[in-house]
């Protein structure tokens, strides 16, 4: 820990308090038509898990995001962990992440000692990988780059796929927050090599509050994760004549037939897991995927209105609105407090928590959490991310289960707080 390290951190542990007040219910989006999903699949008599729920929401989803193939998990955290796996990582590769995200978009990274994970600062106007800190990152040990789309709002993914395919440096995008947005006519999870998505109950469609799906266009990929979240090993196998042992003796009939083969393995890369997303939860993701135009319509008008409320107050910038041929799912509603000799953040902050609204801060920087600086990283490190989130930076509820009169209550409690904090 340097000396610059300690007040920043210390001045946020003496107010956490203050970021854990209660949220502005969520709500719910799962309504009729997810009722009668799951009634389908209880009463058909078919199994509940692999079957044709999971295959027709994988191949709804390929089709919604225009990905050659979608394959679904457990959770948006198992997908990013297989994700990570597919780089094939070795000793002495690097590997560049964003720090404003939540922590399973890198922490399978931390399974890796031998691999160095650098930190990209992001744009302040944003939060997404800024490209120009990006280039700076990148040589000639650099096999992956890892973003997130933060709120719903697509990174610059033009000059970062650029900068990747000018040194042959795999792409994964984090796209938890941004199913249902657009960039220049394409999708989140078909703008990179992999895309994963989470279906957690908070995100822009649900599979029964836990699944995660993974997209990408390379056909080799397919068996490995088939294997990976089926409890089979990805590993490099050889046949093997069962009729016989490693000494060429013969084994019991009784345990292997006469023409049974097996494989021995020659390199074993991972071992599987059982990542099979129920057929319950796989009938819901087809109904909200279908729902997720109105989903991403209703966030949007909830931003608005909250825009609405801020432009009255000089000093608070919402965060960039869409360049010419972007569209964000608005995942997340964030603003900046600019003008500290006006308007304390800390002190708007209690006046929402004093009326029930909830402002978390998403994300902490991740390279200053335990974990990440047990590895060497320091404040200091993102300059933009750490100014950001710990005098800037702040986020209000914008979810499609937001009742009209939620909406309107939380508009009128922002600007009953914002008076209340300028006087």
């Amino acid at each position: 820990m340097t000396g610059q390290d300690i007040p920043k951190i210390a001045a946020f542990r003496q107010n956490l308090r203050d970021y854990r007040v209660p949220y502005l219910p969520f709500g719910s989006t799962l309504g009729p038509a997810e009722i009668e999903a799951v009634t389908q699949v209880i009463s058909s008599g078919e199994t509940l898990s692999g079957g044709a729920w999971r295959t027709r929401f994988e191949d709804d989803f390929r089709a919604s995001v225009g990905a050659r193939h979608a394959m679904s998990v457990t959770s948006g955290t198992v997908a990013l962990e297989f994700a990570i796996h597919l780089l094939d990582l070795r000793p002495g590769d690097e590997v560049v992440v964003t720090p404003q995200t939540y922590q399973a978009t890198i922490q399978p990274l931390l399974q890796y000692p031998d691999v160095r994970v650098r930190f990209c600062d992001v744009k302040e106007d944003t939060l997404n990988l800024d490209p120009e800190s990006l280039r700076k990152l990148l040589n000639d040990k650099t096999r992956a780059i890892i973003l997130v789309h933060y709120g719903g709002l697509p990174a610059e993914m033009d000059a970062v796929m650029e900068l990747a395919r000018e040194r042959g440096i795999l792409v994964i995008e984090d796209s938890a927050h941004a199913l249902g947005s657009s960039y220049h006519g394409r999708r989140p999870g078909s703008l990179a090599d992999i895309g994963c998505f989470s279906f957690h109950s908070s995100k822009n469609i649900t599979t029964l509050g836990e699944g995660g799906m993974l997209t990408f266009a390379n056909d080799d990929w397919v068996d490995r994760i088939e294997r990976l979240r089926g409890n089979e090993a990805d590993a490099v196998f050889v046949a093997r004549d069962h009729r016989f042992g490693t000494s060429r003796e013969p084994l019991p009939g009784a345990l292997y037939p006469g023409h049974s083969y097996t494989h021995d393995c020659v390199a074993l890369l991972r071992h599987g897991t059982n990542a099979t997303l129920s057929e319950a939860a796989a009938a819901v993701g087809v109904a909200q995927l279908r729902s997720l135009p109105d989903f991403v319509a209703r966030r949007r008008m909830i931003a608005q209105r909250l825009r609405e409320v801020l432009a009255d107050y000089p000093g608070l910038v919402a965060a960039v609105t869409e360049p010419d041929g972007v569209e964000q799912s608005q995942h997340l509603f964030t603003f900046f407090v600019r003008a500290p000799e006006r308007l304390s953040r800390e002190r708007l902050i209690h006046e929402l928590a004093e009326r029930g609204v909830q402002v978390p801060i998403r994300y902490f920087p991740l390279h200053l959490t335990p974990e990440w600086r047990s590895r060497g990283h320091r404040y200091g490190e993102c300059p933009t991310a750490e100014r950001l989130w710990f005098d800037e930076q702040m986020n209000l509820p914008c979810h499609p289960g937001l009742s009209d009169k939620q909406v309107d209550l939380l508009c009128e409690l922002l600007g009953d707080a914002l008076r209340a904090a300028l006087c």
